[in-house]
């Protein structure tokens, strides 16, 4: 039974509604849910995550240089990338830097701890589109931005011994191509790709007949280089290696259960700086980072809405296979212009039948595909009958239609019409607004739109270099891998 075809090509008009202001005024979100149905990656053993509730009970500093809302990839990688920085760097601070993170439930709770474990940058879909839309040098960096922060994460994870800790496979990506305007939207975009010399080391086209003798799939494809991990575990690690690291230049702490509510600002002694006002007290802080992604409106009320940060709620499950490693191998997979993704996590032994972790469904609850919903306490009965469908119908015998998940779960991710998230300084999207400059040094990156994972450590890297920039009176120096778009002064939002 091949896949339903009332929930292929949706992509097109999925686009137009996240573009199209909703009737009445955009509400911003709300605080994450508190009590979220339970991810495979946050709750499937006991000690899957150790930093949970770290912090919570702690007494929060008065004060601290650098305020990170957020305790997922984006708000550990800024952490993590400015101790590097400070640790690499000959800059001279005056007193160790003071990083706080808070987070507003249990540590790496939200879209990070959510997701659907993969690490695969894009290879070349969408190249003609934003080649159209931008200019070459511009679509290429697109690529280049989520090369550079996949084979980063990779090489820190090899280069510390965390392969195994996390669960990392490079077993590769395989995109299935349903339609036959996919294949050839596919064909176009790795063709004017080609012809502008993006890096395409890796890609594979995958006739038909070769996917179904191989895989059982009956559909042309291609394959891409890609890495899955357990993110959790990963982030984990980040943090707990940032603060070894911390040394003499930078202390680090971490308070979960602690959301933030507001964030005022304060002008003394012709110094400027912010109180972070949580449930449990309020700390003076010289910098602000707003890494909370879809959550983002809640205390940036102007990024609600189409021209801002659209809170958008993606479904995932656990479900076993009902054949063994050999015949499902152990690449990635993607399908439907990426509304679906799966992939099989690690066998212990050659008997087990491997756990897939399979996200998608959006495209079947049309017209508003999951947009403006921000709350991931339950699930969609209509997105879980398509994921329980969806593997049954596409390689035959492999899936028994009937089963059940072992979990299903919910996630808040941040979309942008432009599909690209916000980097820099919050200020540079309120040109005309008197007020902007209260937001001078409050930074954000936020708006991955459910592509997080191979663009988030990169731009987290961003802030920092930002930060430390600011802090040292020296000019930023933009990476060559950066797409100008993504910075907030190419961004306005009135």
């Amino acid at each position: 039974m091949p896949v339903n075809p009332e929930l292929l090509g949706k992509l097109e008009h999925s686009q137009k509604v996240l573009e199209t202001p909703p009737s009445g005024h955009p509400t911003p979100a709300k605080l994450p849910s508190l009590n979220s149905t339970r991810s495979f990656w946050i709750d499937s053993s006991p000690d899957a995550n150790p930093l949970a509730r770290q912090g919570s009970q702690d007494p929060l500093p008065s004060k601290a240089d650098v305020c990170i809302i957020g305790a997922g990839i984006t708000g550990v990688g800024v952490a993590y990338h400015l101790i590097e920085l400070l640790n690499n760097a000959s800059l001279s601070v005056k007193h160790p830097l003071s990083i706080v993170i808070l987070e507003a439930r249990d540590f790496c709770s939200g879209a990070t701890g959510r997701n659907g474990g993969h690490l695969t940058p894009a290879a070349f879909l969408e190249f003609a589109q934003r080649q159209a839309l931008f200019d070459t040098v511009e679509a290429i960096k697109s690529y280049k931005l989520e090369q550079y922060t996949a084979s980063l994460l990779v090489k820190i994870i090899e280069e510390n011994g965390w392969a195994s800790d996390v669960d990392l496979v490079e077993g590769g990506h395989i995109n299935l191509l349903f339609t036959e305007k996919e294949a050839e939207n596919a064909h176009k975009d790795f063709d004017t790709a080609s012809q502008a010399q993006l890096n395409l080391d890796g890609v594979e086209w995958l006739p038909k007949e070769e996917l179904e003798e191989e895989y059982g799939a009956p559909y042309s494809g291609f394959r891409e280089p890609g890495n899955n991990v357990w993110p959790l575990k990963l982030v984990t690690k980040l943090y707990q290696h940032a603060q070894a690291h911390a040394g003499q230049y930078a202390s680090l702490s971490l308070h979960t259960r602690t959301p933030v509510t507001a964030v005022t600002h304060e002008t003394t002694d012709n110094s400027s700086t912010y109180t972070v006002v949580t449930n449990r007290g309020s700390i003076s802080c010289s910098r602000v980072v707003h890494a909370t992604n879809a959550y983002a409106s809640y205390l940036l009320p102007f990024l609600a809405g189409p021209n801002g940060i659209i809170p958008t709620r993606g479904q995932v499950m656990a479900t076993r296979a009902s054949v063994g490693t050999d015949q499902i191998k152990i690449p990635s997979w993607s399908g439907n212009e990426g509304f679906a993704y799966w992939f099989p996590r690690p066998v212990k032994h050659d008997t087990e039948k491997p756990l897939i972790i399979i996200g998608g469904g959006r495209e079947a609850v049309g017209p508003r595909y999951e947009l403006y919903v921000d709350d991931d306490s339950e699930t969609h009965p209509l997105v879980g009958k398509v994921l329980r469908e969806f593997l049954p119908s596409i390689f035959e015998g492999k899936y028994d239609p009937l089963s059940e998940p072992e979990m299903e779960w919910t996630g808040i991710m941040g979309f942008t019409k432009m599909g690209d998230p916000f980097v820099g300084s919050v200020a540079d999207l309120l040109v005309a607004d008197p007020n902007r400059e209260l937001y001078k040094k409050q930074y954000i990156a936020a708006g991955y739109t459910g592509h997080g994972m191979p663009r988030a450590f990169g731009c987290a890297e961003v802030l920092a270099q930002m930060i430390l920039a600011e802090i040292s009176d020296k000019e930023w120096k933009e990476p060559d891998w950066l797409p100008q778009r993504y910075l907030t002064w190419n961004r306005r939002v009135e």
